[in-house]
């Protein structure tokens, strides 16, 4: 059996002393794709922040495991070049550079000094032709003005030239209308292949319809609940995530116990 590409084991986490994940654990491999979901406040953009190395939050137990090297305490960047990326749920504009010298700066820092001028442009117009977004994108300031579904075409034509081995995607169908989910979604399928581990974190069983998770896990207060298959996402469409609080206190009062001993 293959190395698993992603391997969370027993992950505790805190914010300015506050626990926030409380023992998750998760195996994501090559070529699956996996959808997080559960309510506000249940952990899950904590977990994609920590996942991408945010110095604000502290690992307090357990370890992250990327291709098999354990990447715990490894800053953001070099996550980043080794291949890990993370998409926003409200990207940040950053008036005054266009989209073009921002992806040719992330795609260099991912590939190493000897990435030329003229194979980034092949490249881009080729991801820009792929999925349907015009040129002049190129030369906009980064979400600078970007309605929502503009903002997460650019994280899909990022995703697309960046070739990460894992993605997190936080929210990524936040704020759309039915034709840009749609639209972002094929982007997100066109980059579905046996190398890439995604992890589709959400709300809404909506942007399930589009991708199609191979897993789901249920998330409740910072712990996993219940996994499942893609039916999971039709259960929780129907009941909301309120069945869940029993088996959420029993899990914290199980892993209490275990730490008591």
């Amino acid at each position: 059996m293959s190395q698993p590409l992603l391997e969370i084991k027993n992950l505790h986490v805190t914010i300015e002393g506050k626990p926030i994940l409380k023992g998750i654990s998760l195996t994501v491999n090559r070529g699956e794709v996996h959808a997080l979901m559960g309510p506000n406040g249940s952990g899950k953009s904590t977990l994609s922040n920590v996942l991408m190395g945010h110095p604000k939050y502290t690992v307090t137990q357990g370890t992250i495991l990327f291709q098999g090297e354990d990447y715990t305490a490894l800053s953001t960047d070099a996550r980043a070049r080794a291949g890990i990326f993370l998409a926003f749920q409200y990207p940040t504009a950053i008036p005054g550079v266009s989209v073009a010298n921002f992806v040719r700066t992330a795609m260099k820092a991912r590939f190493g000094e000897a990435f030329e001028a003229k194979s980034f442009r092949k490249s881009f117009k080729g991801a820009l032709e792929a999925l349907g977004i015009s040129e002049n994108f190129a030369t906009r300031y980064v979400n600078d003005g970007f309605s929502g579904g503009e903002k997460k075409r650019h994280e899909v034509l990022q995703m697309t030239l960046l070739k990460p081995r894992l993605a997190i995607l936080d929210e990524t169908d936040s704020g759309l209308d039915i034709d840009a989910l749609k639209t972002v979604s094929e982007g997100i399928n066109r980059l579905r292949g046996p190398e890439l581990g995604i992890l589709l974190i959400t709300h809404y069983q909506r942007i399930l319809d589009y991708v199609q998770p191979d897993k789901i896990h249920v998330l409740k207060e910072g712990q996993i609940v219940r996994s499942g298959g893609k039916e999971l996402a039709l259960e929780l469409e129907k009941t909301g995530y309120k069945p869940y609080e029993t088996e959420a206190a029993e899990a914290h009062a199980a892993g209490a116990k275990g730490v008591l001993g």
